[in-house]
């Protein structure tokens, strides 16, 4: 039997980061944009895009760096996870959280590229991320500070345009935090077996029988509050399309995951990224067809 060649250094590191599945940073992207093109009404410019655009890339990247070594004992318990560099010892400890200091240090610098405010903000967002992958041993709902953490996104955003956090930036921080319980609970039914033999938490196991039910309403009120947190901001009705569209698009989800099998809870969790483009295509271009009107 042939044994497979050994990979290459930027393979694994590669791998480690995720980089051939984007979903993880598109989620996080989406909803951060969305914030900064409402908190700077329209076109936030490109610094801005740019700041937020490759933060969000190298800090769910030094998330998954500091993930995979909290989690590597239980990783190679999980079918899905078995093969992670870490887990395997292909890519070591020190290697790993060396690189996830990089990435969340060249995170930083670009975000001292903005303003006090948003740096200030910068920081509890770095303490939550490292915090997350070590709740999973205590808390039943350990995706709510996942939630938390992918949240600061909206919230940096409002200040490095606005040097402030309104409310409306904390009803969409709410929004949001209920879309991320929807697609990590679609997630964590993919390894739920798994989990239940190794003792993590998660909000698929919290849930129970009520898993499916838990996720649909997640989706309505990510999308409701949304709707109605923005309607002030005078989108048009670009904006409510969008909403209807993704409202579809939950529905197809529950279609996925109503019987539970790994492929349809991973195939929902992997194509969340488009609900979350979807919102905020109907936010950018809101803001796009009111500035064309007006020339």
């Amino acid at each position: 039997m042939q044994t497979a060649p050994p990979r290459s250094a930027l393979a694994l590191y590669l791998d480690l980061i995720r980089w051939d599945r984007p979903a993880g940073w598109l989620v996080c992207l989406w909803p951060t944009l969305s914030a900064l093109w409402i908190a700077a009404d329209g076109f936030p410019g490109w610094h801005l895009l740019m700041v937020f655009v490759l933060g969000t890339i190298f800090m769910r990247s030094a998330g998954c760096c500091v993930n995979d070594v909290a989690d590597r004992d239980f990783d190679k318990h999980v079918k899905r996870t078995a093969q992670r560099p870490v887990t395997t010892g292909a890519v070591r400890v020190k290697a790993a959280l060396a690189l996830g200091a990089v990435l969340a240090l060249v995170s930083f610098g670009l975000v001292l590229t903005t303003n006090a405010a948003a740096v200030a903000w910068s920081v509890p967002a770095v303490l939550v991320a490292i915090a997350y992958p070590f709740t999973k041993r205590v808390l039943a709902m350990p995706q709510a500070v996942l939630g938390i953490a992918f949240n600061f996104g909206i919230v940096i955003a409002f200040a490095a345009v606005q040097g402030s956090v309104p409310a409306v930036a904390w009803w969409m921080w709410l929004g949001n935090l209920f879309w991320v319980l929807a697609y990590d609970t679609e997630y964590a039914m993919v390894d739920r077996d798994d989990d239940l033999k190794i003792g993590i938490k998660t909000s698929a196991i919290t849930l129970g029988r009520f898993d499916v039910a838990g996720i649909v309403l997640f989706y309505l009120l990510f999308l409701g509050i949304w709707a109605v947190a923005l309607d002030a901001y005078a989108l048009n009705a670009i904006f409510y399309i969008a909403i209807a569209a993704a409202l579809a698009q939950a529905v197809w989800h529950y279609t996925l995951i109503r019987t539970r099998t790994r492929e349809g809870c991973f195939k929902a969790f992997r194509v969340n990224h488009w609900l979350g483009a979807t919102v905020f295509a109907g936010i950018a271009g809101s803001y796009g067809v009111r500035d064309l009107l007006l020339k």
